[in-house]
């Protein structure tokens, strides 16, 4: 029997092939702040440990990993949604992380990136200073009072 000829699903074929090679995908992420830490989640399953690649330059967080395509031969492949090929997925940090503390650990097709908070961005109590019996520069006042009449018997209105 003759493969069929559908010109329609082959350029279609080939257009997602050439787009998913040529660009990076985005990478799933969820992104929240625990307490000291930001916690970034991005799902890469099917990615090999050894392909992922993540740096830091000028605050801006670089993740990179690679899929590659499972090759089978003599299959007959009626569809293939699963992309492959390169992926990147960047972050801008913000002046008030710890760089130097980052860490990355990969699980279960889950890369999780810990971001610490730097120590100056920490919030912390400032103490009020004061001391027991200091005084203040006080402006001091004097009082006048309407001058006073004495009545013919003495006695002040």
């Amino acid at each position: 029997m003759a493969p069929k000829f559908e010109p329609l699903r082959d350029i279609d074929r080939f257009i997602t092939e050439v787009a998913r090679s040529s660009q990076s995908a985005a990478l799933p992420m969820d992104l929240y702040r625990d307490g000291e830490v930001f916690i970034a989640r991005i799902d890469m399953p099917g990615v090999d440990p050894s392909s992922i690649d993540v740096d830091v330059e000028d605050r801006t967080l670089t993740v990179r990993s690679e899929r590659q395509p499972v090759s089978a031969e003599g299959v007959q492949w009626l569809t293939r949604e699963r992309p492959t090929g390169t992926f990147a997925r960047q972050l801008t940090l913000g002046s008030r992380v710890a760089l130097d503390k980052i860490s990355a650990d990969f699980s279960d097709g889950v890369l999780t990136l810990t971001i610490p908070v730097s120590e100056e961005a920490k919030p912390r109590k400032i103490a009020v200073q004061h001391q027991a019996g200091r005084t203040e520069n006080s402006v001091s006042s004097t009082a006048t009072s309407a001058p006073q009449h004495k009545d013919a018997s003495g006695t002040e209105s």
